[in-house]
């Protein structure tokens, strides 16, 4: 879901309680355009944050090697489900940060002190830049000719559809479809269109994601407490049944830090990533 200048957390949070905090009595209003400046600087700061883990993800061959742990697990899986499963078998994925890698998107953010938006998202989808997540193009062919299909399911808008599939029959994913790519078309929450992969016919043997949401409608909307007691839940399923790829670039897990995250103003984002740090004393 920025000038190239980073600046410390602590010049983060004095600009966030600046910005919340309540006006003394008979102090001056600060101008609309202080406050817009305010808020423009606080915003390169959120993305400002964010260029560690753009590198990371980028650079460093831990995630190249998360990667492939992640698909080496799932096709071990997937051979196993041979087993245990009669009748058609189906591999639901994610795309984004799943099988399409678009860190590029989050560094033009880093850069450009830009937000997220439906627009510029849109626009990079449009382009046809995402290059393919280590080893998902290769886990992919292997499922589609080894007796089960791929289901993509992703919180792209559907009136993407083209260029998405257009840029992963690049990349050469197979099977991309109107049957198997599953786009947004009002809620993003994905168990309807996992469902309907059921009502269809057959048996998911395996859901890849990055994101929790991806797994069902259990975390959907839910603070990372009840996230992450999701996962407690459901811990002995992950690696048999349930992929997970990192990504520390954004997420439902950034929402869960507070009520209404996405509605807060950049100030109070910067204020509530402070506040959700557990860090030493010093001592």
């Amino acid at each position: 879901m920025k000038k190239p200048i980073l600046q410390g957390i602590g010049a983060a949070v004095i600009l966030a309680l600046a910005g919340c905090a309540a006006p003394q009595q008979g102090a001056q209003q600060p101008s609309t355009q202080s406050q817009q400046t305010i808020q423009q600087t606080a915003q390169q700061q959120l993305a400002g944050q964010s260029v560690l883990a753009v590198n990371w993800f980028q650079q460093s061959g831990e995630y190249q090697a998360l990667a492939w742990q992640a698909f080496n697990s799932a096709r071990l899986a997937f051979d196993a489900s041979a087993h245990k499963v009669k009748g058609r078998r189906a591999v639901i994925v994610d795309l984004d940060e799943t099988m399409l890698d678009n860190s590029a998107y989050s560094a033009w953010q880093a850069k450009h002190g830009q937000p997220f938006s439906d627009k510029t998202w849109s626009e990079w989808t449009q382009s046809k830049q995402a290059v393919a997540v280590p080893g998902a193009v290769q886990f992919a062919r292997y499922v589609n000719s080894h007796g089960g299909t791929m289901f993509y399911i992703s919180n792209r808008d559907a009136k993407d559809s083209a260029a998405t599939k257009a840029n992963m029959e690049a990349l050469g994913f197979p099977g991309v479809n109107d049957k198997t790519l599953l786009l947004k078309t009002d809620s993003s929450n994905k168990q309807a269109r996992f469902d309907s992969v059921k009502a269809s016919g057959y048996h998911v043997v395996l859901y890849i994601g990055d994101n929790l949401n991806d797994f069902g409608a259990a975390t959907y909307h839910k603070d990372n407490a009840a996230r992450r007691q999701f996962v407690s839940d459901n811990h002995a399923r992950f690696g048999t049944e349930l992929i997970v790829l990192p990504n520390p670039l954004y997420g439902d897990w950034e929402s869960g830090m507070a009520p209404g995250y996405f509605k807060l103003t950049p100030e109070q984002k910067l204020q509530v990533r402070e506040n959700n740090l557990r860090a030493w004393s010093g001592q």
